[in-house]
């Protein structure tokens, strides 16, 4: 067994049991318990409890490891794996108990991403991935969109939790909404990314994402054959993760620079 596949075995029990834990969590009621960069960016209880749990299965399964989650910052290593942990990607959805929120967790090597595995926690959906292995959800290997023209495509985006951001993005949204079929937006970057590598939505776009909300999805997303980048050459990271079929990609990456997507706040 390669290293991806023997991560992926260790990550998805551990992933299952994390989606377990907010979904009981969420049935009980929840609260915010803090908000983190504005009055809108919620953080609970669950989020922190489903957060140290997953820490405390890596630790156990596997000492070494660095852990980078959402909640509690980047852990040490004394190797070369690293895990990538959103406990609960869609914390609004999840406080407002929409069926939209999932556990994210990626393996990294050697700072390349090599498994992960999203679970909506809500519905209990799970999505799969092994660098140079395939994306898979429900047994079923991924393709993405047939989709060739951007005018009939479907694309998902999502907003940021700053006032001054959201507007921005809205004024990007406004010029792109001519040239596509229509817009959605769940709320959870990591369902958003698994919904474009099955073909549920035909692309994806969002600025300000961190490595927890899109290392396991991106790579889903691009073992499903999309081209998962940033813009003008960059990697995908917070300016800017674009991820669609070739035959869309380029129609979409070039819109979203003509519109300063990756500028602003």
């Amino acid at each position: 067994m390669d290293r991806g596949h023997e991560l992926l075995a260790l990550a998805v029990p551990i992933a299952r049991e994390a989606a377990a834990l907010a979904r009981a969590m969420r049935t009980a009621g929840v609260d915010p318990v803090a908000t983190k960069s504005t009055l809108t960016d919620v953080v609970t209880a669950a989020d922190r409890a489903v957060e140290r749990q997953v820490r405390e299965a890596i630790r156990a399964a596997r000492p070494g490891d660095a852990v980078l989650g959402e909640e509690y910052g980047d852990s040490a290593s004394d190797g070369d794996v690293r895990w990538v942990l959103d406990p609960i990607d869609g914390t609004v959805n999840y406080l407002y108990d929409l069926p939209q929120y999932a556990v994210s967790l990626a393996a990294e090597v050697g700072g390349v991403v090599v498994a992960g595995v999203v679970i909506n926690a809500a519905t209990g959906r799970e999505w799969t991935a092994v660098r140079g292995g395939g994306a898979h959800a429900d047994g079923r290997r991924l393709s993405g969109s047939g989709q060739t023209d951007l005018r009939q495509a479907l694309v998902g985006t999502g907003f940021g939790y700053a006032a001054d951001r959201r507007l921005h993005q809205a004024t990007v949204l406004a010029g792109l909404i001519g040239d596509i079929r229509d817009i959605r937006r769940f709320g959870a970057a990591a369902i958003d990314l698994c919904l474009a590598a099955e073909g549920s939505l035909d692309a994806y776009y969002e600025k300000g994402l961190n490595a927890w909300d899109h290392a396991a999805g991106g790579l889903v997303a691009a073992e499903a054959g999309l081209l998962v980048t940033g813009l003008a050459g960059a990697a995908p990271g917070p300016d800017m993760v674009v991820a669609a079929p070739p035959a869309l990609h380029k129609g979409l990456h070039d819109r979203l620079v003509d519109l300063d997507a990756g500028k602003g706040p």
